[in-house]
């Protein structure tokens, strides 16, 4: 295989995860033993062939042009990154305190975001626990065997879980420190609201519990002992002047607090925890329901709703059909919370996909697709140090810079790569994460779908970013508010108000600031435009004239990209102080707008090309939906 070859494997949808390119309702043992099959290869031709609604437009003359566009157009966006980045520019002095030797000669980088300056010296030692964790697990299944006596399922979820339980305590205390049992009191907490109140009062009393959590962890930050200790024995006065010293309680409490572990800050991670905890406690609580009782029976005098192999599961199945009652235990909880491939960052699983996967090895773990991703993430950790060891953006935020300084063009890229910095910055660890979940033998789902660049709707823009948390939402929180309709006034209200209640919570849950609730509001203030014109210019009209129809979406599409810009500008990037700055300087002169104009020029063309990526997915019998 050439090197070519094996990039474009690499850069399959299938090497990124097996549920974009199979049905979620389709078992993936089967889509394997289609492999050989010739018969079934032909219907999967077939069945592709009629998915083809467009034909290609890659080699046309319209796509010509785009490509002309491209290639003077990324260049120059990269260009004026770099531009103000270099040591000529007279701004440089004001941020070079942010930058660090690089290893790229005579360059120097910019590390001065402290969650990928954290990530990149942890990396290391990511990189043992990734090897170390695989080869503690194949220690213990030899000096603890599979119990012979019993079923061969059940021991050996038996053996994996009771691993996964051991090795969180281990973990948890060599990661937090004395803070671990804060963590294990909180995880005490919420199973006993899962398991001891009345059922009907469970999932309220889950999200009182979780969200008052989520705001206790913020407001007492993290519960340090000293401070506890305080309240138990104030500070007492001493000394010749009688001044406050703290008393011998609070002097243990300062004791215990300083082992804090390799990450003392534990509540500052604690959220991704959160959703776990959530996950279990309404997985339980819909197992609970008697209509879902008995589910893989092959005979019974009543009939059953599926029959089910449940070695084979599809992973729609894995997610909705509930654990064994006995499988809902303290133990299996805990190994599941703070299961240490996912445990700081995710993705998110579901606790009854978890328990499925510990019971069944997914067929969709295979060694050579798990090299290629790896090989992905090393891709996507050099493009990253690349372009911070000559585009310093954050360095240049960082500086409280006078934003009146900077053009336009500046402005707005500097912005537009700063997100792009954010979304590689979520995203290599997020891949680092799952890639451990795989070589230990758990498919977590892709949080990533597609670049943040490759985005043209809101609402399909939150499928891709950050996706197990998107579908985590739509099953614990969005789908229970009653989801969506626009059947009429009412119900348009109605899912409004459950778009603002999800994305409050969205808000929230990254970081209890007011300019991340103005960006949640601010994406559901900017989705409704797009479900006005879905509404008003629907597709089904437009079938004789499918060039008209995809331009007109093309332009609705520009406003689009602008406003989901505006919004991850304001909560991720330069705030609304920044965001004034690149109004008036776009405002300001005819050069401002002249930049607006030749901005929406180069996204139109993107979005044109955006569209048919989609298309080619298509007519290989693709649909991501987003």
């Amino acid at each position: 295989m050439g090197v070519f070859s094996f990039l474009k494997q690499v850069y399959h949808l299938d090497t990124l995860d097996t549920r974009f390119t199979s049905s979620s309702s389709v078992p993936y043992k089967s889509v394997i033993e289609s492999r050989g099959d010739p018969a079934a290869q032909r219907a999967d031709a077939a069945a592709k062939a009629q998915s083809r609604t467009q034909l290609s437009k890659w080699n046309t003359p319209e796509f010509y042009l785009y490509y002309v566009v491209i290639i003077l157009a990324v260049p120059y966006m990269f260009w004026i990154a770099y531009n103000v980045s270099r040591p000529s520019d007279p701004r440089y002095h004001k941020f070079e305190k942010f930058l660090s030797d690089g290893w790229i000669p005579g360059r120097k980088i910019d590390v001065s975001d402290s969650q990928y300056s954290m990530f990149r010296e942890t990396l290391p030692y990511m990189a043992a626990l990734l090897t170390l964790h695989p080869l503690l697990r194949r220690v213990w299944n030899a000096v603890w065997p599979v119990n012979a006596k019993k079923p061969l399922v059940s021991a050996h979820m038996e053996q994996r879980l009771s691993f996964d339980y051991a090795f969180a305590f281990v973990f948890l205390f060599a990661l937090h420190g004395v803070s671990a049992l804060k963590v294990f009191g909180i995880l005490y907490a919420n199973y006993q609201v899962a398991t001891k109140l009345p059922r009907r009062y469970v999932p309220a009393a889950t999200w009182i519990f979780n969200i008052g959590t989520l705001f206790a962890n913020e407001i007492f930050n993290g519960y340090p002992l000293r401070k506890a200790a305080g309240l138990l024995s104030p500070p007492v006065l001493a000394g010749a002047g009688l001044n406050a010293v703290d008393s011998p309680l609070m002097e243990w409490g300062t004791w215990l607090d300083s082992f804090g572990g390799v990450v003392a800050r534990w509540e500052i991670l604690f959220n991704i925890t959160v959703l776990r905890l959530i996950s279990f406690n309404l997985d339980y609580y819909w197992s609970r329901d008697k209509n879902q009782a008995g589910i893989f029976e092959t005979a019974s005098k009543t009939p059953k709703k599926k029959q089910l192999d449940p070695a084979n599961l599809s992973e729609k199945d894995r997610i909705a059909i509930p654990a064994d009652v006995n499988d809902y235990s303290f133990r299996n909880y805990v190994a599941y919370a703070i299961y240490a491939p996912l445990y700081l960052t995710g993705p998110i699983m579901t606790f009854n996909d978890y328990i499925s996967q510990a019971k069944y090895r997914p067929s969709s773990i295979e060694k050579p697709r798990t090299i290629r991703y790896g090989v992905r993430f090393l891709l996507v950790l050099l493009a990253m140090e690349v372009i911070l060891h000559y585009d310093y953006v954050g360095a240049i935020s960082k500086a409280s810079p006078v934003w009146s300084d900077y053009t336009a063009a500046q402005l707005s890229l500097l912005s537009f790569f700063n997100l792009h910095l954010i979304w590689l910055k979520l995203l290599l660890p997020w891949r680092l994460a799952r890639l451990w979940a795989l070589v230990d033998g758990i498919d977590p789902p892709e949080n990533m779908t597609r670049c943040v660049s490759n985005n043209y709707s809101t609402q399909q823009f939150w499928r891709a970013w950050h996706r197990s948390y998107s579908r985590w939402l739509v099953r614990y929180l969005f789908v229970p508010l009653g989801g969506s309709s626009f059947r009429n006034w009412r119900a348009i209200a109605r899912s409004i108000i459950t778009y603002i209640c999800v994305f409050t919570f969205v808000a929230l849950w990254h970081d209890i600031q007011l300019r991340l609730l103005i960006w949640g509001w601010l994406i559901v203030l900017f989705m409704l435009p797009e479900f006005a014109a879905a509404a008003l210019f629907p597709k089904r009209k437009w079938e004789s004239r499918p060039t008209e129809y995809r331009m007109l979406c093309c332009f609705g599409a520009v406003f689009n990209v602008l406003m989901m810009i505006t919004a991850n500008v304001v909560g991720f990037a330069v705030g609304l102080d920044g965001l004034e700055s690149i109004i008036r300087s776009i405002l300001h002169d005819w050069s401002g707008f002249l930049f607006l104009v030749t901005a929406c020029s180069a996204l139109f063309v993107g979005i044109q090309v955006m569209f048919e990526i989609r298309e080619t997915e298509k007519r290989q019998g693709i649909t991501l939906r987003c």
